[in-house]
């Protein structure tokens, strides 16, 4: 069990376990030189008076960035108030859609979904749910996820998301750092990571479990179906009374980000960020109707998905269908060819398995299909480069392809009814947005953090380019430090209703990211066009600089190795400090759809391209205990052809090497948005990396 110690300097309480200091926590306190908040009691809506943009405390609130004209004028709303606006407004349409095991759609109207929220937060409530703790959610997305999430604002706590991927003792600091009072779990799994650390965790009162079967017998554990139970026992005094103390000025959510750098930080974010955020997403996607369909299946732990598949649809009355647990394992696919959704947001790696898919069995097809297809994509590629260039770019030979290749082709990924395509939370290589919109398919990227509620940029066709990463939201600012020029280059920082409240309980983290006047420092480098569109070329931390002083952002040279050897699964560059740059690259293998770990055997493609070379592996131990020659000069060349590209001498790959195993959210080289942990790379396969540098 846990020490408790004050310490008044702070007016902390700091937990400590085994002589360890875990985590500060900050007593209650009045936030921001407020007066007694008893006094405002015109919630949901409300907003408090704040002295600062920023705050740490739990129940802080904060200044709001509103704008005297615009789309940053909008009048703020809460989550509350933003769902009784949406039940007034479509009160039979189609909320959420959830599969049964007997294969039919359950489905919620909003003014159900409202009713089982308010049902929840009673419950939880009354399960001992205290003002400014939290409910932290671990488990798939679910109808049950969203009402959870909801039901825990309005019910005065935070909402925390957690990966399904982290550890159990992942799993605690959030639980611990948040003072969670609830947590919500899908299944048996997740249960087990909370009960192996339940002991200490001195906030923790209850903990809901909403796939069956459920073990009753365990003190403090209650199924889903026992919690409406109880939510529909108890009267809506409670409830209303703290929805009219609440203010869209304070915080409703925590974000923990990824942790690739030390323990995740709980981003604080308020009403106003995650509803305003989604208003201007919606400004910027201008014809989203009522009924539209939008597929769930991103973490919902990550701000992507909660803004979207949440708040932004959720603001404008769509209908969102939850796809399998599976998904990302090889059924999503079946779930877009059911629902056929009107709006598709990915990230980079969907985008990438389905371009191999499509290659795959374009290889397969005969020579008049192969013709075909190559004539079509040739005719798409044109016409969109010409629209994007602002020409009509319209020719019969486009309405030929479309009509021939494009609509079958959207039909078979079940996207043939959808009019948006996003990526999001990592960059997706321009030579995959090229083979996409070659079909037809023109990605938009969004560029966003944590911090920012979700997204800062959005692009919508025709205005974007391959190599941007989207036109900043209307009423959000940028600016870029150091740069003597307004458009960059430089660090990119941001401004606007989106930017978070604080670090909880992290003061110093917090002024690291936030100036004195409110901007968020994003650590990532880039540079404004003449049309607001953002690039970004590269990230502060991940910047090398080599023993020669050459500053060399990975991730374009990393793209350009990918796109001249696209059957290697990742390629992370090496310099810094160094002489010379070198690299590590995988092989794209078969993935344990059970466990999601790397497999030893090739990918069906890669292992075709192998065969191709005259080699007769057909795993990767075999290729990296032989050092199969002819594999690795393959790569050599794909390198060398990758190195014309580069801007200098100091920017050319010197060597390259082989990794044993292809990378993987098991194995822990991937972080939950399959982006790349390079210090967990950078440790795992240190003597390889200091091989390349012995003399």
């Amino acid at each position: 069990m846990e020490n408790e110690q004050k310490d008044t300097m702070e007016n902390t309480t700091v937990i400590v376990e085994n002589g360890e200091e875990i985590v500060k926590v900050h007593a209650m306190q009045t936030p921001n030189g407020v007066g007694n908040r008893n006094t405002y009691i015109n919630g949901p809506d409300q907003v408090i008076p704040a002295s600062s943009y920023v705050t740490t405390f739990p129940e802080g609130v904060v200044k709001l960035r509103i704008a005297p004209r615009g789309i940053a004028s909008e009048r703020p709303l809460s989550v509350p108030g933003l769902l009784n606006q949406t039940v007034a407004r479509y009160p039979d349409g189609i909320a959420l859609a959830s599969k049964k095991e007997d294969g039919k759609w359950h489905k919620l109207t909003y003014t159900q979904y409202r009713e089982k929220v308010r049902i929840i937060a009673k419950a939880f409530l009354k399960l001992g749910l205290e003002r400014y703790h939290s409910v932290c959610i671990l488990g798939f997305n679910s109808e049950q996820w969203f009402v959870a999430d909801l039901a825990a604002i309005h019910a005065g706590g935070f909402a925390a998301g957690i990966y399904t991927t982290n550890s159990a003792e992942a799993c605690f600091h959030c639980l611990l750092s948040s003072r969670a009072n609830i947590c919500v779990v899908q299944d048996k799994k997740q249960l087990d990571k909370i009960l192996s650390v339940r002991n200490r965790l001195p906030s923790l009162k209850a903990i809901v479990q909403w796939e069956a079967p459920v073990d009753t017998s365990i003190p403090g554990l209650y199924s889903w179906e026992q919690i409406l139970e109880i939510g529909q026992k108890e009267n809506d005094t409670q409830l209303d009374s703290i929805l009219k103390e609440m203010a869209v000025n304070e915080c409703c959510t925590l974000v923990y980000t990824s942790g690739t750098v030390g323990a995740p930080k709980a981003v604080m974010l308020s009403h106003d960020n995650l509803t305003w955020d989604a208003f201007s997403i919606g400004q910027r996607v201008a014809d989203l109707q009522v009924g539209e369909r939008l597929v769930s299946f991103l973490p919902l732990s990550h701000v992507a998905a909660q803004v979207v598949d949440i708040y932004t649809t959720l603001m404008h009355g769509v209908t969102v269908f939850f796809a399998q647990p599976d998904a990302l394992k090889g059924s999503l696919v079946e779930t877009l060819k059911e629902i056929r959704p009107t709006r598709f947001l990915a990230v980079p790696r969907v985008w990438e398995k389905m371009h191999e898919k499509i290659v795959a069995v374009g290889a397969s097809s005969g020579f008049f299909t192969r013709y075909i297809a190559n004539w079509a994509k040739d005719k798409g590629l044109k016409h969109h480069l010409a629209r994007i260039d602002g020409q009509q770019g319209t020719s019969f030979g486009y309405k030929m392809a479309k009509s021939l290749v494009f609509n079958k082709v959207h039909y078979t990924l079940g996207l043939d009814k959808c009019t948006t395509f996003v990526t999001s939370a990592a960059p997706l290589s321009p030579d995959i947005k090229k083979f996409f919109l070659s079909l037809d398919i023109p990605i938009m990227e969004a560029f966003g953090m944590s911090e920012l509620a979700g997204a800062h940029t959005l692009s919508i066709y025709p205005r974007f380019k391959l190599d941007s990463s989207g036109e900043v939201l209307g009423g959000a600012e940028t600016k870029f430090g150091g740069s003597p020029s307004p458009n960059g280059p430089g660090e990119i920082m941001m401004n606007g209703r989106h930017v978070l409240m604080g670090y909880l309980n992290e003061v110093e983290k917090t002024n690291d990211a936030l100036d004195s006047d409110g901007w968020l420092h994003s650590g990532d480098i880039g540079r404004l066009d003449s049309h607001n569109l953002l690039y970004i070329t590269g990230r502060i931390k991940e910047l090398l600089i080599t023993a020669g002083g050459e500053n060399v952002a990975p991730v374009p040279i990393e793209q350009l190795v990918q796109a001249e050897l696209p059957h290697l699964g990742y390629a992370v560059l090496i310099g810094d400090k160094r002489k010379f740059l070198s690299m590590i690259v995988t092989l794209k293998a078969k993935i344990n759809t059970e466990t999601g770990a790397a497999l030893d055997e090739l990918e069906s493609e890669t292992k075709r391209w192998v065969a191709s070379l005259g080699s007769k592996a057909t795993t990767i131990s075999e290729i990296y205990n032989s050092k199969d020659p002819v594999v690795q000069k393959a790569i050599e060349d794909g390198i060398k052809r990758a190195n014309k590209h580069a801007i200098s001498n100091a920017q050319k790959i010197q060597k390259v090497a082989i990794l044993p195993a292809d990378f993987s959210l098991a194995s822990g080289e991937l972080g939950p948005t399959l982006k790349i942990k390079r210090n967990v790379v950078y440790e795992k396969y240190k003597d390889i990396i200091e091989g390349f540098y012995k003399e």
